[in-house]
């Protein structure tokens, strides 16, 4: 079997619904699947883990899939090892990771998603299938245990990228500076995904999706990239 994930930098892009831009390639991951398990620990803006997974379930009944948290079972391991899809939503990176070491689930999430479970990432979703969760755009709310995250993919992501903007009078950092500064400490590449875009990952290929260039830092370079 081989990995089978949708990593996307949003939830949503403006103008649609929640997922709704993602429906033609959802109804394609989780081909044949029936239930999925939403993992809701990122809680965007502190929203409950009941209230997430009702919104997630709003999106899927496009595809009549029914959704389960997994806050729902008393065994978590358990809830992973006979999920048949998995959906990991966005909100703070921090307070994910966190959730995911306390709880122990790393090695029974890698375990199906390497055995071609379907997964399904969107912004925090995401970044937790790189190598370090240490490119986030999130606020440190809580300290997790470790930056080391899944390592799926061989680069971290900067998740919302957004392009430095020339006319611009702030003075504040740029994703790009940012990025920059945390390639002076780690040699380790970072993907900046804009908006509306999203990795089709298939075993060790990745494609690009979504008709935006992404940007890829190398410790010392950058550039756009429309294919890997």
């Amino acid at each position: 079997m081989m990995k089978n994930l949708v990593l996307a930098s949003s939830g949503s892009v403006y103008g649609t619904g929640y997922l709704e831009y993602l429906l033609p390639t959802l109804e394609k991951l989780y081909k044949n699947v029936t239930e999925v398990l939403f993992v809701p620990y990122a809680q965007p803006g502190g929203i409950s883990y009941d209230n997430y997974t009702i919104q997630v379930q709003k999106a899927f009944d496009a595809l009549r899939i029914k959704v389960k948290g997994i806050h729902e079972f008393d065994d978590r391991k358990k809830a992973i090892a006979n999920a048949q899809g998995i959906f990991i939503g966005g909100g703070n990176t921090f307070l994910l990771v966190s959730k995911m070491y306390e709880q122990d689930l790393w090695d029974i999430l890698t375990f199906k998603v390497e055995s071609g479970v379907p997964y399904l990432g969107t912004s925090a979703g995401t970044n937790i299938a790189g190598l370090t969760m240490q490119t986030t755009n999130d606020m440190p709310i809580v300290l997790p245990p470790s930056y080391k995250t899944l390592g799926w993919v061989p680069f971290n992501f900067n998740a919302h990228y957004i392009a430095p903007d020339k006319n611009s009078t702030h003075k504040g950092e740029t994703r790009a500076t940012r990025i920059k500064e945390f390639q002076a400490i780690e040699n380790i590449p970072v993907l900046g995904l804009r908006e509306g875009s999203w990795l089709r990952v298939q075993g060790d290929t990745i494609f690009l999706r979504g008709g935006l260039p992404a940007v890829w830092f190398e410790k010392g370079n950058y550039k756009e990239i429309l294919t890997f």
